[in-house]
């Protein structure tokens, strides 16, 4: 059975979610099916958040006009960042996976287990309002959550932001069509993959190229491509590396070469004043010997003073910036080992699950792990009790 994954933003209508009125869309004699998971009030949320870093921020202010009162107020009126966000997690549609129906049952247990975990996947998504809604056409979940990021240079240490909250998580975009969410949201939906392949669901990947391939190849294959990006990027670092070390290399013979001028300046006759010839005035030998020369002398200190400035610049420049891209070279990696290892990891567990269900019956597998599943939930309830 194949299901398609729908991850949609929400308007972010809490009342909505929390039933507090009915849209046309809903059958209210099946509200009381709903599943709220928290409920918690925004407001009390930011204060939990943010109090302590505002606090901070305000005591660093010397001006009244620049100290925030409200932190939820301000961040409302803004027009760089939203309150809160909401996700809207959905799957298959109303036609192969209705609410009344026994696919309807199947996709709130898989949702239901979805969302028990989301907190602990995304610790910088302050979740304050998750709802289950059974009382429309096909099963879907309200995710609403508060980013948040620690340790800012800027504005409260701890703000609200979405772009860093998610990098914070490990999602970097690269560009307009490849934002930190889009990367985000496919993390999400794979996750709910993984856990729809244990129901015998298979993701339909509509509209793409990897309609054949199953969770686990799909990302092994994304892996693959990022460890490719990774050793451009590390090979391209190598490069700027040599490079800048050889120009450092150039500015000490430039050194050395200023060390030769020097001692040049102390012993080469060009550069020495003569002794007076005989019966010559001062002022003529001022005029023919010495003004040329001091003359001459101006000009190169002048000229060495300006290179040996510049020098010294774009030395103490290069260093820096060969520093940074040595430390970026050393992470990257690292990343890169890991990312290995993890391919490895997957290609193992494709090739055991493959093999798995070559050897063993569906019937008799899904048995086994409905028991695994069955287990470990036995295992969670005697750790809460």
């Amino acid at each position: 059975m194949k299901r398609t994954i729908s991850a949609m933003v929400g308007k972010g209508s809490v009342n909505h979610n929390q039933r507090k009125f009915t849209a046309e869309n809903v059958d209210k004699s099946r509200s009381h099916l709903n599943r709220v998971y928290c409920s918690d009030k925004i407001e009390d949320v930011y204060h939990q958040l943010f109090d302590e870093a505002l606090k901070r921020y305000n005591e660093k202010q010397t001006r009244s006009d620049r100290k925030i009162e409200n932190y939820y107020d301000k961040i409302r009126s803004s027009k760089q960042e939203k309150p809160f966000h909401e996700l809207i997690i959905q799957i298959g549609n109303k036609d192969d996976m209705a609410a009344e129906s026994e696919n309807g049952t199947l996709a709130e247990t898989i949702l239901d287990e979805y969302i028990k975990g989301f907190q602990e996947r995304n610790p910088n998504l302050r979740v304050f309002s998750a709802h289950l809604h059974m009382d429309e056409a096909t099963p879907h979940l309200h995710i609403d959550f508060v980013p948040f990021t620690t340790g800012s240079i800027r504005g409260l240490d701890t703000r609200v932001s979405l772009k860093q909250a998610l990098l914070s998580q490990g999602f970097k975009g690269t560009s307009k069509g490849d934002t930190e969410w889009n990367r985000w949201v496919q993390s999400e939906k794979e996750v709910l993959a993984e856990i729809m392949l244990q129901h015998d669901i298979e993701w339909d990947q509509r509209g793409t190229h990897r309609e054949h391939l199953s969770v686990l190849d799909f990302k092994k294959e994304q892996r693959e491509h990022e460890l490719k990006k990774l050793e451009t990027i590390i090979d391209d670092k190598k490069l700027e590396h040599d490079l800048l070390n050889k120009r450092i290399s150039n500015y000490n013979e430039a050194l050395d070469k200023l060390t030769e001028l020097e001692d040049a300046l102390q012993n080469n006759e060009k550069y020495q004043l003569p002794e007076p010839q005989g019966f010559m005035t001062a002022k003529a030998y001022k005029a023919k010997f010495a003004e040329p020369i001091i003359k001459e002398l101006k000009k190169l200190v002048k000229a060495v003073l300006a290179r040996s400035f510049e020098g010294w610049e774009n030395y103490y420049r290069l260093n820096q910036k060969n520093g940074r891209l040595y430390s970026e070279n050393q992470d990257l990696i690292r990343e890169n080992n890991y990312l290995k290892q993890e391919n490895a990891k997957l290609q193992t567990e494709n090739k055991d699950y493959r093999l798995l269900n070559k050897v063993l019956d569906s019937n008799v597998l899904g048995e086994l792990i409905e028991r695994t599943k069955a287990e470990r939930d036995r295992n969670r309830n005697k750790g809460r009790s």
